[in-house]
């Protein structure tokens, strides 16, 4: 029973707080995906996407691990309102359509956003740029990863 109250405090919690410890949702941008964002501490966390990209030429399945630093926004008063950056990489798989070419695709990633927990809801909003430094398919650098992530929070 004490188990149980306590997940119950927990959870509510969580949601009505502007901070929040792990969040699960989907990412919608150039890549569309899935987002596992875990904090390890206040201002430091992991991020895993896992995406998919893909037009008339080719498709590109892809899973990211990202570090990121989030700090406070203290010129705008937000409550649950942080920007962050972090760096990372990419490891997944490509195929070129019209040749049948495929093979693995690696990239180091970067990233930088503005991330919002809504104090009253289970909910948190992150919009950022991810730029890419691909090593395959082709190498060079991308500069398009704008991003929406939308998390339910725990």
């Amino acid at each position: 029973m004490g188990l149980i109250a306590w997940q119950e405090v927990a959870a509510q919690e969580s949601q009505e707080s502007s901070t929040y410890t792990r969040g699960i949702g989907g990412r919608f941008g150039v890549a569309n995906g899935i987002t596992y964002k875990h904090f390890i501490n206040e201002n430091h966390a992991i991020d895993g996407i896992l995406n998919f990209q893909g037009n008339r030429s080719f498709t590109i399945f892809k899973l990211l691990g990202l570090y990121e630093i989030h700090q406070p926004i203290n010129f705008v008063d937000a409550e649950g309102l942080r920007w962050y950056y972090g760096f990372g990489g990419g490891l997944g798989s490509y195929r070129y359509k019209d040749t049948d070419e495929s093979g693995m695709a690696w990239s180091f990633d970067g990233v930088v956003g503005l991330d919002y927990k809504i104090p009253t809801a289970p909910i948190n909003l992150s919009l950022d740029w991810k730029p890419t430094m691909e090593l395959t398919p082709e190498s060079g650098v991308r500069f398009d990863g704008i991003g929406l992530s939308i998390r339910f929070v725990f």
